[in-house]
């Protein structure tokens, strides 16, 4: 055998050496490929953001690049300057979403179930769900004044109506059969609210309860920019105000964050108490 030939004979060898098994490979894609079907916009857009940024494409004082916001957001981190900030904004969401969930919740349920109360408060619930909260907001400031009250209560009204109305939808939608198997078997109205509407609601009320989490975080935004001097949003508006536009960013990448935290906290409750409802149960 010539040179040339062991040559290409050991070149062949080494390549089929070195190539991946195929079921390593087809592992590999099925791990990566549901990740950047679902991703992929989003990286594409952060990556648009810094190279447009570092390469001069925008003004870098108006859009500063994301290692620099990500810098700023870590600095002020490590200092404790957003530290009390983050405490007071999830103290005030959080006291306004938990009454919302504590009214809103047990009123669906019952508005739900019966007809006559629901005609009876209907009307004046469409009447306020129409009706902003941030236009309200000047309300609750003369009734209730610039402190704590008037902030936690404005995120309440406003998270009140999602929590409220997905519960009525998911009592209504509870399948009228199982109610009527359930009656045939000899169950109580007590027992069938317990069995059969409350577990076949949970899933609708979720959803409400994910909705309301988001729109929290949204209006303590507004709630913190007026008559505060603490919290996330008054520092995003005090940032701005000094020009300081990297803690402006971090400060927003912050509740984005914050907001996806709690999604994801309530999409693995949502699971835990509903693995019923999930596909291939």
């Amino acid at each position: 055998m010539s040179y040339e030939n062991v040559n290409s004979t050991l070149g062949a060898d080494f390549r089929l050496a070195k190539r991946p098994p195929p079921a390593l490979t087809a592992k590999v894609n099925a791990a990566v490929s549901p990740f950047i079907a679902r991703y992929g916009l989003v990286i594409a857009f952060l990556a648009l953001w810094q190279i447009s940024s570092t390469q001069g494409w925008v003004n870098p004082s108006v859009f500063p690049p994301l290692d620099v916001i990500a810098s700023a957001l870590w600095d002020s981190l490590s200092s404790g300057a957003l530290v009390d900030d983050i405490a007071i904004s999830l103290q005030r969401s959080g006291i306004a979403f938990a009454a919302a969930v504590a009214i809103g919740i047990p009123l669906g349920l019952v508005m739900g179930q019966a007809r006559i109360v629901e005609q009876a408060l209907d009307p004046l619930l469409q009447f306020f769900r129409q009706t902003s909260a941030l236009a309200l907001y000047p309300v609750f400031i003369l009734l209730l004044g610039l402190g704590e009250t008037s902030k936690v209560f404005v995120i309440f009204w406003a998270t009140l109506f999602p929590i409220l109305l997905s519960t009525i939808g998911g009592v209504k939608e509870v399948d009228r059969k199982l109610i009527e198997m359930a009656r045939t078997y000899g169950a109580s109205r007590l027992t069938i609210f317990r069995r059969v509407v409350l577990p076949a609601s949970v899933p609708a009320i979720f959803v409400g309860l994910r909705l309301s989490a988001t729109t929290a975080l949204l209006l303590l935004i507004a709630a913190e920019m007026i008559g505060a001097n603490k919290g996330i949003g008054f520092q995003v508006m005090n940032a701005q105000y000094n020009f300081q536009i990297p803690l402006m960013f971090a400060a927003i990448l912050l509740l984005a964050l914050l907001g996806l935290a709690a999604n994801a906290v309530l999409v693995l409750l949502q699971r835990k108490l509903c693995r019923w409802s999930q596909p291939g149960a």
